[in-house]
């Protein structure tokens, strides 16, 4: 017998072992530092002056009606760290009567009350909304890495992390990220699930439904995904060897997670609805006004069902289905719509995204397919199915107010890119073979796209809000978009500092969060003056947000005469042929009126 040692061989050092989940770590603590550096740059967006005091009131009154349009999760994380920091914020008695007195002076206020740590607030609320993305890059990793190996996993988070469009939103208390994050987590729970059935991971999956709606409304429409997901299951049980009404058993607990999930993100709290409340839901459901007994009979079976669903649960759906019903003003290549056009979103895409990442999600996409045509399997579906039914979601909107609201299909376009790079890179040749000029034009072409996302992240800093491509580079950005791509009111704390900085604390305004200005210390009048009216003498300056010069979001009336759509688009043409003093992170045109 040989008692000699035995040699074995060394394991491989930690870094080749676990490379992967280094360039994953580094690349994600890159981005938050890089979000935190933005956070402390720029004063939070127009959204997040209703969103953060909103989620304030959750916590500290369980008063869920101040912007029940959105679902409360998101604004619920925004204000945790609040609480340590005790702001000033008016007592839960008054709120009702501030609340539906005036909506818009219940945030005012609560800035107003605060404008000595206006900065500081901003700032602590907006830390867990880059918590909240870094989790979903983890997660794009993860699940990448699970099913097409670590490289992939790898590129698809480099993909991720240096996209401006996500390291705009990345940082916003909004409900698109969350989504994002929701929707990915709810397809690979459904995936799991439809691999072995089990009433566990049922329960994951309405969890994960009701995490994903609670953090955007627009993700009710899972609930069919699901009844089609179980229904095909009943009716294949007899040929899986699994009972139907095991199915069944497990459907229920399925809705059941789905129902606890939504309630805990409202603490349990079942207010009774406001006669205004049902009068809201109901038009809804019934638009005939003769239809009474109808109504009266929805009207007790909605108080019913308020017991069970948070009745501003219901009403945040209701709101966002009225408000896709009766569109929003939008600018898209020079022209105007109030209910949007089909193609918005791959116009918006094509030309708020990298070039890089444009071309590689296109190839990416096809990869996936011819990956699911000559393989098969559920892993290929995993990418393409929700990518699919996301964007032809998105693409039915009337809503085209920005690209944000497509950034849910943004994990699986990094995904289907991620494995593309990898598969590019793969050798097919002995060891001892030299490398051939094939392997070594794919290794240039990966490290070019990467380079190039890494100058465009460089170059867009702090201002990734305002990034568009070279494909818009023949006009003014403001042309081609509108709203959140060019303007989302975040560069009105600079224009304050550099308003004041020479003396100035009065500006005519026409830019999205204008009010803001006066927590910073500058006045403001509205910008616009009939022609030929003469500037008035204490006004050297006039600021302009970009979103006006586009036209789509200017008032439809002025002085009581309605406007014509040219009119209204060419409010400040004038304004479009001067050349600014300054330009505010690509969002704010700052003229000077007067020497």
């Amino acid at each position: 017998m040989d008692n000699s040692p035995t040699n074995h061989p060394a394991p491989p050092p930690l870094l080749r072992r676990r490379w992967a989940e280094i360039v994953c770590a580094a690349a994600l603590f890159v981005f938050a530092a890089n979000s935190f550096l933005v956070i402390s740059r720029k004063n939070f967006t127009t959204d997040e002056a209703f969103m953060i005091p909103a989620g304030y009131y959750h916590l500290t009154a369980r008063d869920f009606r101040p912007v029940n349009e959105h679902p409360p999760l998101v604004k619920l994380l925004s204000a945790v760290p609040l609480l340590f920091l005790d702001p000033a914020a008016a007592p839960h008695e008054r709120l009702e009567a501030r609340f539906y007195s005036d909506p818009n002076n219940l945030y005012w206020t609560f800035w107003r009350d605060n404008r000595e740590r206006i900065d500081e607030l901003s700032f602590w609320a907006r830390v867990p909304a880059v918590l909240l993305t870094v989790l979903l890059g983890a997660l794009v990793f993860c699940y990448t890495r699970r099913l097409f190996g670590a490289r992939a996993a790898a590129f698809a988070v480099l993909l991720f992390t240096l996209e401006p469009t996500v390291l705009a939103h990345g940082r916003v208390v909004q409900t698109d990220i969350p989504a994002s994050l929701g929707l990915l987590l709810f397809t690979f729970a459904l995936y799991d699930y439809l691999r072995g059935p089990s009433a566990r991971r049922a329960a994951w999956v309405g969890a994960a439904a009701g995490l994903a709606v609670v953090t955007k409304f627009s993700m009710v429409v899972l609930a069919p995904v699901i009844v089609v997901a179980f229904v095909a299951l009943i009716w294949r049980a007899p040929r899986r060897a699994t009972g139907r009404g095991a199915v069944v058993a497990q459907f229920a607990v399925c809705a059941l997670a789905a129902l606890l999930t939504i309630n805990a993100a409202y603490l349990f709290q079942h207010r009774p609805p406001d006669e205004g409340d049902t009068a809201i839901i109901l038009s809804r459901i019934v638009s005939d006004p003769s239809s009474e007994g109808l109504r009266q009979w929805l009207a007790g079976a909605y108080a019913v069902v308020v017991k069970i669903i948070p009745a501003d649960f219901l009403e945040g759906v209701g709101w966002q289905l009225t408000h896709a019903s009766e569109g929003h003003d939008a600018g898209l290549l020079g022209r105007y719509s109030k209910h949007g056009w089909w193609y918005y979103f791959p116009v918006a895409f094509a030309l708020k995204t990298t070039l890089p990442f444009l071309l590689l999600s296109i190839v990416g996409i096809v990869w996936a397919v011819r990956g699911f045509m000559k393989e098969g399997g559920g892993r290929w579906l995993v990418v393409l199915v929700p990518f699919v039914l996301y964007t032809a979601l998105v693409m039915s909107s009337s809503i085209n107010i920005g690209v944000r609201y497509y950034l849910p299909a943004f994990p699986f376009l990094c995904i289907a890119a991620g494995v593309f790079l990898d598969r590019l890179l793969r050798r097919r040749r002995p060891e001892s073979e030299p490398r051939p000029r094939r392997a070594l034009l794919a290794t240039v072409v990966v490290v070019a796209a990467f380079a190039w996302m890494g100058v465009e992240a460089a170059r867009a800093f702090p201002d990734y809000m305002t990034y568009t491509n070279q494909l818009a580079a023949g006009r003014p950005h403001w042309w081609y978009l509108s709203d959140s791509n060019v303007e989302w009111g975040d560069d009105v704390a600079e224009l304050a500092r550099y308003l004041k900085a020479r003396g100035e604390t009065q500006v005519r305004a026409s830019l999205l969060n204008y009010i803001v200005l006066e927590d910073y210390g500058v006045g403001y009048r509205w910008a616009y003056l009939p022609p030929g009216a003469p500037t008035p003498a204490d006004v050297r300056y006039v600021a302009i947000g970009a979103s006006y010069l586009n036209g789509s979001i200017n008032p439809g009336s002025l002085e009581g005469r309605l406007l014509s759509d040219e009119e209204r688009l060419n409010l400040f043409d004038d304004y479009r042929r001067r050349t600014p003093e300054k330009i505010f992170g690509r969002s704010i045109y700052l003229y000077r009126v007067r020497d």
